[in-house]
């Protein structure tokens, strides 16, 4: 699960993960746990970014490893995308990429002003930084499913499980 902040990634993902009984790696909670070991706050933003893609291609190796599914909430590139396709499919599996998109900006904007996620560690987000966002994590060229968060979540999860089945 892929897509700006405020799109439905993480409630689908979660969502999702309960209904095929899989671990759902976010992220957020993932970062928000390493940051006050101040292990990235000397990195530059690429070194960063491969870190953090990194430590959840980790995760989800692991569960391959043990003959089971993973869903990830992140935010990926086009080059990621394929560095984990290629990296999931030495281990068999197959890599389903959902983008999640909401194409209505004010609802959008809605959905990020005044959200409080409470993720120990993390840092809440605001709509000038899902603005700073955009040109670094442009639309994918290679996402699986597209799921627009102007549609109730319900549909949404509908939609992505027929889609995985």
């Amino acid at each position: 699960m892929t897509g700006l902040p405020g799109t439905g990634k993480s409630t689908l993902a979660d969502a999702v993960a309960k209904e095929i009984g899989a671990p759902s790696f976010a992220g957020d909670w993932l970062m928000g746990a390493l940051k006050p070991a101040g292990i990235f706050a000397h990195l530059d933003r690429p070194t960063y970014l491969s870190m953090y893609h990194r430590l959840l291609r980790t995760l989800v190796t692991r569960q391959l490893i043990l003959g089971q599914s993973a869903v990830t909430d992140c935010l990926v590139t086009d080059d990621v995308v394929d560095d984990w396709r290629a990296h999931f499919a030495s281990f068999g599996a197959s890599t389903h990429v959902v983008e999640c998109v909401c194409t209505d900006v004010d609802l959008h904007r809605s959905r990020v002003d005044g959200r409080q996620r409470g993720i120990p560690g993390w840092h809440e987000i605001d709509w000038n930084h899902v603005e700073r966002m955009r040109p670094e994590f442009p639309a994918l060229r290679g996402s699986d499913l597209t799921l627009d968060a102007v549609h109730p979540i319900e549909r949404n999860l509908k939609t992505l499980l027929r889609f995985i089945e």
